[in-house]
């Protein structure tokens, strides 16, 4: 007798089988549990995180107590022990197989109202991490019995209040940045840009600063330090690329990791923190309060929203049809520009060490087509998890 992955039977000489007395999971999950953790979020909220190795298909439902996430096609992982952070509202997390779907429930210490859709993020793979549902609440007064579903969220956020965007132009003054051949200098393509921007973001809903808006000079740490002090929810820090290779053309963007992704995001770390030579280990640069911060960027929420919104911007500028440098979507490395407890990343918008990327970054025509497929990053940008 043999079995067939469709579920039917096989018939061997006198023997008949159904394969529906064995488990369906072990023919139907293709989807695998790799992580679960807590955490504890500013406003209260209690942050729960499902790791899988596929994009999870997922419904929530709300029992007295508890938090149901309802996983499609996917098997159950007993080696995992949840990381459970002892502030947070969950007591216990236990999961139990049902079938090819797998069920996890979040004992909790208080009842909770349902989870809006503003607070569930689905992000990408990044780094270590594999796909991650993440889930914002705090207690309250739970609804009547309900269910959510959904395949794979993808929200777009209005400004429902003034969301703060700190744009950042880089170089300036003594330090015009890489110079093309034909003259062009980094400094002045990253300013002209950054101030239209400002316009459409502000006329957007947002409320928009520049870190500087004309020919001035800015340590790496002074940059960072006006997104803090504005509070901002974003922080977008605007450069112009160069390249050995005179053919090498496209945009290409950064966030902030230890650990460059690639020994050519390696080197431009290098290159913008020689600017004015900040040293990337440790955080001697920042108030005390922020150097504590940054201790757990890399772990917690600020690399996980800066991840996201890279991502989304880097899907807006290719369905701009804007030109990407080969190679992966974001890459990572230890941009001093970048330290800071807002999330945030670094976009290059092209290559002045290209001729016809120079002369096409010059123009009105191609800046205000970058500066829009970075308002729509914006907008598509969840600000509230």
């Amino acid at each position: 007798m043999k079995l067939s992955r469709r579920g039917l039977l096989k018939i061997t000489g006198f023997s008949i089988v159904a394969v529906a007395a064995l488990p369906r999971v072990a023919f139907a999950a293709r989807n695998s549990l790799r992580g679960l953790r807590t955490g504890v979020q500013p406003g209260n909220k209690t942050r729960l995180v499902i790791e899988t190795a596929n994009r999870p298909s997922y419904s929530l439902s709300y029992p007295t107590n508890q938090l149901v996430v309802t996983l499609s096609n996917t098997s159950a992982n007993n080696n995992i022990s949840a990381k459970l952070a002892s502030d947070a509202l969950v007591n216990s997390i236990t999961q139990t197989q049902n079938g090819d779907k797998l069920q996890i429930v979040a004992n909790l210490k208080k009842p909770i109202s349902e989870i809006e859709k503003s607070s569930i993020l689905l992000l990408e793979p990044n780094g270590d991490n594999d796909y991650r549902l993440v889930l914002d609440f705090k207690a309250g007064t739970p609804n009547a019995t309900y269910t959510t579903s959904t395949v794979a969220p993808t929200t777009a956020i209005t400004a429902s209040r003034k969301y703060i965007i700190v744009v950042d132009a880089g170089h300036g003054g003594k330090d015009p940045g890489c110079i093309g051949k034909g003259g062009t200098r980094e400094k002045d393509i990253v300013l002209s840009v950054a101030k239209k921007l400002k316009n459409k973001l502000d006329s957007a809903g947002f409320k928009t600063y520049l870190t500087r808006s004309d020919d001035t000079y800015l340590k790496l740490a002074e940059r960072a330090s006006i997104a803090e002090k504005r509070k901002a929810d974003l922080f977008i820090s605007l450069h112009a690329n160069a390249n050995p290779s005179r053919k090498m053309k496209g945009f290409s963007i950064y966030t902030l990791s230890e650990k460059a992704s690639d020994e050519e995001a390696r080197k431009l770390a290098e290159a913008e923190n020689a600017a004015d030579k900040i040293g990337v280990e440790g955080f001697t640069q920042f108030e005390e309060n922020i150097r504590m911060a940054l201790s757990s960027l890399q772990q917690h929420a600020v690399a996980e929203m800066s991840e996201e919104y890279a991502n989304g911007c880097a899907k807006s500028f290719k369905r701009a049809s804007i030109e990407q440098q080969p190679g992966p979507d974001v890459r990572h490395a230890p941009f001093a520009v970048l330290r800071s407890t807002i999330p945030g990343a670094l976009l290059e918008l092209g290559h002045l060490s290209n001729q016809s990327e120079e002369k096409l970054l010059r123009t009105d025509k191609h800046q205000n087509k970058l500066v829009d497929a970075i308002v729509k990053s914006v907008k598509n940008y969840n600000f509230e998890v």
